[in-house]
């Protein structure tokens, strides 16, 4: 006799949803192997009723929130995005007794602290690998493999069309505009793409990371948030120039200091050198580095957006949550026992790449080196390229908080030796 199946409903059918309900067909003996038990797809709630051919009419409803307390329903699949109504929805289905996968960042980012403790009383499920870096299995194991490591540092690349933006500026020269119009052209920038490019996406990955990571609660609120859009060709060749190429970077890190413990989370364009593995990281791909205590330097590479990638992980997800349901317990949810302070961005040590358009005078270095001992800022690099009306200076910083960083560029701005200060970046990975 043919075991019940477990029955799963599905919140949403745009791309991600209508990839996840071909691989529910299409695999449904493989993942009936791998559960031990068939899947079912019993509902698909979606908003217009007369859009979806692949789908048979029976199992469409235009009611999601009774689709996700029907008895007949295990599992809930959200892919609708945004807080609500998934917010509301996922709580009703949780309260229900059911389990949920979610591919939604900017939920989980937001009252991922709450919908954890939700589940935990109700004793189902919470996954969401395919919130942050697409099919690359980044999630679970920083929740379960790095569970008994201690994680110092998760610096990504977590946001695909940034990085396709960067990485055409980097090997065409183009400016940001002409990079984005390329990619909104092949598809990989919204038409309104600030979600991306002004970081929200990335800061929303970020908090996520961050709370897996430090076992820490860390909303978008938290995170350090600066764009790309300021980025010019001009820091482009400045990082070249270097050795370098810009990132749009999400940086976790465990920051130890004379009053302990905190949590640094930020997301900034970055000049990285070209040997380091981030920096190889092109097109629309993302990859996640992390350095832990025992397990050293890890890196995790792959497609972070896209229907099909995402479909994936939330595949994997399925059959985690669907096993655990027939073990009759629920998997490990969020750990949150160390609740280490937020580290302000101020605070928060970093290193500035800086280019200062100058007079070609005597005494010019001095009083630039002066203005950044004056706040406690350390050169670690300095170069002169050009002389008379093209003479530039392009300083590197030792570590330094941000703070002293940032008073540093206001006081050499105020310097008449200094004309413009033309280009000022951050730098990681050196």
């Amino acid at each position: 006799m043919t075991p019940p199946a477990i029955r799963v409903a599905l919140l949403g059918h745009g791309v991600v949803g209508t990839a996840v309900a071909r691989l529910l067909a299409s695999q449904g003996p493989d993942l009936a192997a791998r559960i031990g038990r068939p899947v079912e797809l019993v509902g698909v709630a979606v908003r217009r009723l007369d859009r979806h051919p692949g789908i048979a009419p029976e199992l469409l409803t235009t009611d999601s929130a009774t689709l996700v307390t029907r008895e007949d329903v295990d599992i809930v699949i959200e892919v609708i995005g945004g807080i609500e109504p998934a917010s509301g929805l996922i709580r009703s289905a949780v309260k229900a007794g059911k389990s949920v996968v979610s591919a939604n960042k900017v939920l989980l980012a937001d009252e991922g602290a709450a919908l954890h403790a939700l589940a935990a009383e109700s004793g189902v499920d919470l996954y969401y690998e395919a919130s942050v870096a697409g099919a690359i299995p980044l999630l679970r194991p920083l929740r379960e493999s790095l569970a008994g490591d201690q994680i110092f540092r998760v610096m990504g690349i977590v946001n695909g069309t940034t990085n396709y933006i960067l990485s055409r500026m980097d090997a065409t020269g183009a400016s940001f505009a002409e990079a984005l119009d390329e990619a909104s052209d092949r598809g990989y920038a919204e038409a309104d793409p600030s979600a991306d490019v002004d970081g929200f996406d990335a800061a929303a990955k970020a908090a996520i990371l961050a709370g897996l990571a430090f076992h820490t609660p860390v909303s978008t609120q938290d995170v350090h948030r600066e764009g790309i859009s300021e980025v010019s060709a001009a820091d482009i060749r400045a990082a070249k120039e270097m050795g370098s190429t810009v990132k749009l970077l999400a940086i976790c890190e465990r920051v130890v200091g004379p009053e302990g413990e905190s949590v640094a989370v930020r997301v900034h364009p970055a000049m990285i050198p070209r040997t380091h593995p981030l920096a190889g990281v092109g097109d629309a791909f993302n990859a996640v580095f992390v350095e832990a205590a025992a397990a050293g330097e890890l890196m995790f590479y792959g497609r972070g957006a896209g229907g099909e990638p995402t479909a994936s992980a939330i595949l994997g997800d399925l059959v985690a949550v669907a096993r655990n349901r027939l073990a009759g317990a629920a998997g490990p949810g969020a750990s949150a026992y160390a609740a280490l302070p937020i580290r302000p961005m101020a605070l928060t040590p970093t290193r500035y790449h800086i280019s200062l358009d100058v007079a070609d005078r005597a005494g010019v270095l001095a009083a630039v080196a002066n203005e950044f001992a004056s706040h406690d800022v350390s050169i670690s690099t300095v170069r002169q390229d050009g002389r008379g009306d093209e003479a530039t200076l392009v300083i590197v910083t030792h570590t330094a908080t941000d703070s002293a960083l940032a008073a540093t560029v206001d006081g050499l701005r105020s310097l008449d030796i200094v004309r413009n200060v033309t280009s000022v970046m951050r730098v990681e990975g050196f």
